[in-house]
């Protein structure tokens, strides 16, 4: 069931690109233009973990897990980014600010470069069957969300509340609550693909939002 899923959440996240790419292209808003990489790394992601039980165990598949780590620490932290443009989009005075901008940029830079240090450099892998799905995931597994995953998750909420204030849309606030509670919720659901599914929930959400800024 849940290589199905998975391979759903890889077809629905290329729609989500095609339209990321056409709103970007045709209307010019740019928080759909930082969303493109983030989501390209989703499709990498959940296609990995949908066909790796027909890729089978080896130095290949584990190759190609270890760039999901990579992709992972390059791509999610450019959400902060995201929160800035939405927070532009929205026309808040104090998100225009030059210190705000370089806010932004720096702790996008260093949630990359903490992401790097204290989850992919010296990465080691090792194979895990999960509900009938084979992936390749760090051998010493933590106890909750990484810190930089909690940090954009806060960011994103703050944002999302700014604009719900400001421009009356509440959709940006409700994709990032629901990220937060589905993450921290164990739901009693025998599926490894519940989180991915919060995360595409988030994604909707951000999708739709630059979508309203548009004009």
């Amino acid at each position: 069931m849940d290589t199905l899923l998975f391979s759903l959440f890889s077809i629905a996240y290329l729609v989500l690109f095609i339209l990321a790419l056409y709103l970007f292209k045709k209307h010019r808003v740019l928080s759909a233009a930082i969303l493109l990489p983030v989501i390209a790394g989703l499709i990498y992601d959940n296609g990995i973990i949908a066909t790796g039980r027909f890729i089978g165990e080896g130095s290949f598949l584990e190759g190609l897990n270890a760039a999901r780590f990579w992709l992972h620490a390059f791509f999610t932290p450019l959400l902060v980014l995201y929160a800035w443009m939405a927070l532009k989009q929205a026309d808040v005075s104090w998100a225009k600010t030059a210190w705000f901008q370089w806010a932004a940029i720096l702790l996008t830079v260093a949630l990359v470069l903490f992401e790097l240090f204290t989850e992919v450099f010296g990465l080691s892998l090792e194979p895990r069957w999960e509900y009938r799905t084979l992936s390749y995931t760090s051998a010493e597994l933590s106890g909750g969300p990484p810190l930089m995953v909690l940090v954009v998750s806060l960011v994103l909420l703050v944002a999302s509340i700014v604009v719900w204030r400001k421009q009356g849309w509440i959709w940006f606030f409700v994709g990032s609550l629901v990220m937060i509670v589905g993450s921290a919720v164990k739901m009693p659901i025998e599926s490894g693909a519940v989180t991915n599914m919060f995360e595409l929930m988030l994604i909707v959400s951000l999708l739709v939002t630059a979508w309203f800024q548009r004009k």
